[in-house]
C-alpha cells in the first residue's frame, strides 16, 4: 500500500502543470463540458497509468514477499478498490497546488494526511485476508466506500480548487 501511495504521488505534480503551462487549462475551464468530469477522465487515466499496472502487479509482487495464493485475489481486490480514491484525492491536491511554480512538495504535503483512511483500511483489508482474525469485509466495505466518496467528491472539489487557484 506505501508502493501503491507512492507510485500515485510520483506523477501527481504534473497532472494539471502542463495543461497550466500551456494554456489548455483555461481552454478545459472554458469549454461546454462541465469541469468536473474532465477532471475524472485526467484522474481515470492517471490511474490507469499508474494504480491499475501496480494492481496487475500484485501477485507477482506477492509470491515475491510470500503471501498465500488464497490471499492474493483479496490483495487485488483491495488495491483495485483503493487504489483509484488515491489518484482522485490526490487529484484534489494537485487542483491546489497547480497556481504555484513549486507545488511538487505541498502537494503531497497536502495529499498525504488525506490519504491516511484509504491506507488505514487498504491494509487492514489485506492483513485480514492474508493473516487472519479479523474478518475481511468490515476493512473492505469502507475501503470501497471511501473510493465511491472520492468518485463523486473529489473532481467537484478538484474543480472548485482549479476555479479559485486560476482566479
Amino acid at each position: 500500500w506505501i508502493g501503491a501511495l507512492l507510485a500515485t504521488l510520483l506523477g501527481l505534480d504534473r497532472l494539471f502543470q502542463a495543461d497550466a503551462d500551456d494554456g489548455s487549462l483555461d481552454l478545459m475551464m472554458m469549454a461546454p463540458t462541465p469541469l468536473p468530469l474532465v477532471i475524472a477522465a485526467k484522474a481515470a487515466a492517471h490511474w490507469l497509468a499508474t494504480g491499475l499496472p501496480l494492481v496487475a502487479a500484485a501477485p507477482m509482487l506477492g509470491l515475491f514477499l510470500n503471501v498465500p495464493p488464497e490471499a492474493m485475489g483479496a490483495v487485488v481486490v483491495t488495491l483495485a478498490a483503493g487504489t483509484p480514491a488515491l489518484s482522485l484525492i490526490g487529484a484534489v491536491g494537485a487542483a491546489l497546488a497547480v497556481s504555484l511554480r513549486r507545488g511538487g512538495l505541498l502537494m503531497a504535503i497536502l495529499v498525504l494526511p488525506l490519504t491516511i483512511p484509504v491506507l488505514i483500511f487498504g491494509v487492514a483489508a489485506t492483513t485480514s485476508a492474508i493473516v487472519g482474525p479479523l474478518p475481511f469485509g468490515q476493512p473492505f466495505t469502507i475501503l470501497v466506500g471511501l473510493s465511491l466518496m472520492s468518485v463523486v467528491l473529489g473532481p467537484i472539489a478538484a474543480a472548485a480548487a482549479l476555479r479559485f487557484g486560476l482566479e
